[in-house]
């Protein structure tokens, strides 16, 4: 049967619409469901001509449907429509029903796949790596977890059999993926609702890069500690990279890349020497652009006989600031020049690229102060996003409101949040913004705004913290507080965009 009519159950979820997006472009009817509030994905939707009824409604089912996909928040139990899919079986005889993930994973296992994961910065890589390839002229498929101003949606559609996909380790979705490389930026234990225990985390990373073929590639952040534990199961080509910020010439990088202990006293558990394919160094500040050189070792083998050189690649630039967003460069570096993309327009590539929507989103001002959009809700992203910000906005005063996301996040995370918010000059804590799954569990943010305090206190940060429950209480509280030398800072995976929206309304 040629499927025509696709229907979404939870069609606002970010990968949901993503997907909606990339088989309507396809040429599939699309359509789908979702509760009435607002979502950052309503405009991805609207503009990809997508009708969405609101609320959950059998009434909404379509006569003839060829496919259903459903989002795993999503059950016969807590949703009215699959409820009804269930109770008639006759009617719905021979309609393929999937989950989200089973989907996307038919889907990409029809092309050439490039996976992009990790536990952080999997976004903006996929973004960026697809934005490269596109302006190169290879024409690919790409489908990322957030808008992207630059493809006008979530996705592209591509002539070739190139896929490029943000894919996400949550509820083992990557066991539905067949890829032909892997970029995997990081792994930082996350998600401890579904994963009980660390090893349990990294095993689902480990079990994906075995399906990697002899022929693909493996991209890795070189100084990632688990990720070095596994790259033992890759098959096919390793690619690691690295920064060396200490390292100003090209004399010196030489001297760095073989190890990447010399570059943040990273050490492998092995005690031997690690290596790293692309080091970028010599990091600077010009005109608006992170501007930093990168150094090749490339290895070849002649009669079974290794040799190694290092090379210079030249200078790089990009729009993203902050460390992260370096270590994210190359791993798109290392991926499109896997790629065969020429070394020219890999580098006009990265220079154009903007970002996505939800990371470092500038939205607009207010009374003068800036007003930032940004996803991070782990401690490793708070961080990065923190220190990137600082460098970037040198001597303004920065105002942090975050957002927790989910009980079971912030409760086995609860130590590394206390210790995260260091680099902003004010933090404001609302309420845990909860799921789908869960609306309650053992940790409050009364508890984690105690702890940060308590934190601040024996290491001397004198850093004003404030715990407002709700967001009309937190835009009561900076309306007239908010002047021209501040930087305002939304932060969370939750729906704390919202602040933005309020201030900036005319």
């Amino acid at each position: 049967m040629k499927i025509k009519n696709i229907y979404l159950i939870g069609i606002k979820g970010v990968g949901m619409t993503m997907l909606a997006q990339f088989l309507s472009a396809h040429g599939h009817r699309v359509a789908g469901s979702d509760i009435a509030d607002s979502f950052m994905t309503d405009k991805v939707l609207r503009q990809a001509k997508i009708k969405v009824s609101s609320p959950f409604s059998e009434n909404n089912l379509p006569a003839k449907p060829d496919l259903i996909i459903h989002s795993s928040a999503y059950n016969p139990n807590n949703n009215p429509e699959l409820a009804y899919i269930r109770k008639n079986k006759k009617r719905f005889a021979g309609i393929p029903v999937l989950t989200y993930a089973v989907a996307l994973g038919q889907v990409f296992n029809e092309y050439d796949g490039i996976a992009v994961c990790g536990s952080h910065g999997k976004t903006t890589t996929s973004a960026w790596l697809g934005y490269v390839l596109m302006k190169a002229g290879l024409e690919p498929n790409v489908l990322v977890g957030s808008r992207v101003p630059q493809f006008k949606g979530s996705s592209l559609k591509g002539q070739s059999n190139l896929f490029v996909a943000e894919v996400d380790e949550y509820q083992n979705k990557l066991q539905y993926f067949q890829p032909q490389g892997v970029v995997l930026n990081n792994i930082d234990y996350d998600h401890p609702d579904f994963f009980k225990t660390e090893a349990a985390y990294t095993k689902v990373f480990a079990d994906f890069i075995k399906k990697i073929p002899t022929k693909g590639f493996l991209v890795i952040n070189g100084r990632d500690q688990e990720t070095q534990k596994i790259k033992k199961h890759c098959r096919g080509r390793i690619l690691s990279y690295d920064l060396a910020p200490e390292a100003k010439t090209f004399v010196e990088a030489e001297e760095a890349i073989d190890a990447v202990s010399l570059a943040h006293g990273f050490k492998p558990r092995d005690n031997k020497r690690a290596v790293v394919d692309y080091l970028a160094y010599d990091l600077r500040l010009k005109d608006g652009y992170q501007m930093f050189k990168v150094a090749y070792r490339e290895i070849s083998l002649v009669r079974q006989a290794r040799s190694e050189l290092v090379s210079g690649l030249g200078e790089f630039k990009i729009k993203l600031w902050g460390e992260h967003s370096v270590l994210n460069s190359l791993g798109v570096i290392a991926a499109a020049t896997a790629l065969k993309v020429p070394l020219l327009k890999i580098k006009s590539g990265l220079a154009g690229f903007t970002g996505t929507e939800r990371r470092a989103q500038v939205l607009g001002s207010y009374h003068g102060a800036l007003i930032i959009d940004d996803y991070a809700h782990h401690p490793t992203e708070i961080q990065a996003t923190l220190s990137g910000l600082r460098a970037h906005y040198a001597g303004k005063n920065l105002i942090t409101v975050f957002h927790p996301h989910t009980f079971t996040r912030t409760k086995a995370l609860f130590k590394d949040f206390a210790i995260s918010f260091s680099d902003c000059d004010e933090l404001i804590v609302l309420d845990i913004y909860g799921s789908a799954r869960e609306q309650s569990g053992g940790v409050s943010s009364r508890e984690l705004v105690a702890a940060i305090i308590k934190h601040n206190q024996a290491h001397k940060i004198k850093q004003p913290v404030k715990f407002l429950a709700t967001m009309p209480e937190v835009i009561k509280y900076l309306r007239p507080r908010l002047l021209s030398q501040d930087v305002l800072l939304l932060m969370g995976a939750g729906d704390i965009f919202r602040i933005g929206e309020e201030l900036l309304k005319k």
